[in-house]
C-alpha cells in the first residue's frame, strides 16, 4: 500500500506566481494510482473539485473556514494566488483513498483551537483521522496532520497527535503518520520508525514500510516551473 503526502502550499508555484496550480498538483500526485494521498494546506473551494481532478474518493476537513462567501473567495483569490494564498479562500485537509479501500471510520483530532485573526501561532490546525480496511482484509489507522509553526509548538503538537492515535488503534492494527509535522520527528519511544530528513513525513507503527522516499525536484517541476515549496513523500507497507 503506497501512502503519499504533500503540503501543497495553496496550489503556488516555488517561488509563488500569480497563477494556480493546483489541478495539475493533484493530479501528478495521483497519476500513478497511490493508495493513499494525504494533502495539505488546501484552499476550501477546491475540496468539491478533488474527486473529479485524482478519481478517488475524498475525505475532507476544513481547518479554518473562508473568510469569503464561496464563490468569491476562489474568485478574489485567483486574481494572485501566490500573493493571497489562504488569506480569503480559508484552509483545508484531505485524504485521497483508492477507492478499494473501505473507510469505516473518521474523526478530526484538533491540534490548535486557534484565535481571531487566525493567522501565525493562532492558525487553526488539526489531524484527520481515518481507519481504512485493506484488500488483505487487515485495517489501517491513517491521519494526516498539519501541524504549527515554530518547530518547538509544531513538536508538543505532533506529540499529542501521536498519543490520541494511538489510543484509538488497536494493538494489532498497522498506524501510519502521516503529514507536515513542521519539525524533525522522532516517535521511536512510541513504536514509530524513524523520520525523514525534512519536516514532511510518513512514520508508521506495526509495519515493516519502505524507506520514505522523498520525490527529487524534477518530478514536480512541470514545464520549468516548481510545484510548490514541499516535496511529496511517500513510503509502501507491505
Amino acid at each position: 500500500m503506497l501512502v503519499r503526502s504533500w503540503n501543497v502550499f495553496h496550489g503556488n508555484a516555488s517561488p509563488p506566481q500569480r497563477r494556480s496550480h493546483l489541478e495539475r498538483m493533484v493530479r501528478l500526485a495521483t497519476a500513478d494510482a497511490p493508495d493513499v494521498l494525504c494533502l495539505q494546506e488546501l484552499p476550501v473551494w477546491s475540496l468539491r473539485r478533488l474527486e473529479g481532478w485524482s478519481g478517488m474518493s475524498a475525505v475532507t476537513d476544513v481547518a479554518r473556514a473562508p473568510r469569503l462567501p464561496v464563490p468569491v473567495d476562489r474568485a478574489v483569490t485567483l486574481l494572485d494566488n501566490g500573493l493571497f494564498r489562504s488569506l480569503f479562500a480559508g484552509q483545508a485537509q484531505a485524504i485521497l483513498l483508492r477507492r478499494e479501500l473501505e473507510l469505516l471510520e473518521r474523526s478530526v483530532y484538533v491540534l490548535n483551537e486557534g484565535r481571531f485573526p487566525g493567522v501565525g501561532v493562532r492558525e487553526p490546525r488539526v489531524c484527520q483521522i481515518v481507519r481504512l480496511r485493506t484488500p488483505a482484509n487487515g485495517t489501517v489507522v491513517l491521519c494526516n496532520l498539519h501541524a504549527s509553526n515554530p518547530a518547538d509548538r509544531a513538536a508538543e503538537q505532533v506529540e499529542r497527535a501521536a498519543g490520541h492515535v494511538l489510543e484509538l488503534a488497536g494493538d494489532d492494527e498497522t498506524v501510519v503518520l502521516a503529514g507536515d509535522f513542521n519539525a524533525t520527528a522522532d516517535l521511536r519511544h512510541h513504536g514509530f520508525g524513524e523520520g525523514g530528513p525534512g519536516i514532511d513525513h510518513v512514520l508508521v507503527r506495526g509495519d515493516d514500510p519502505s524507506p520514505l522516499h522523498v520525490w527529487p525536484v524534477e518530478r514536480r517541476t512541470v514545464n520549468g516551473t516548481l510545484l510548490s515549496d514541499h516535496a511529496p513523500v511517500e513510503r509502501s507497507l507491505r
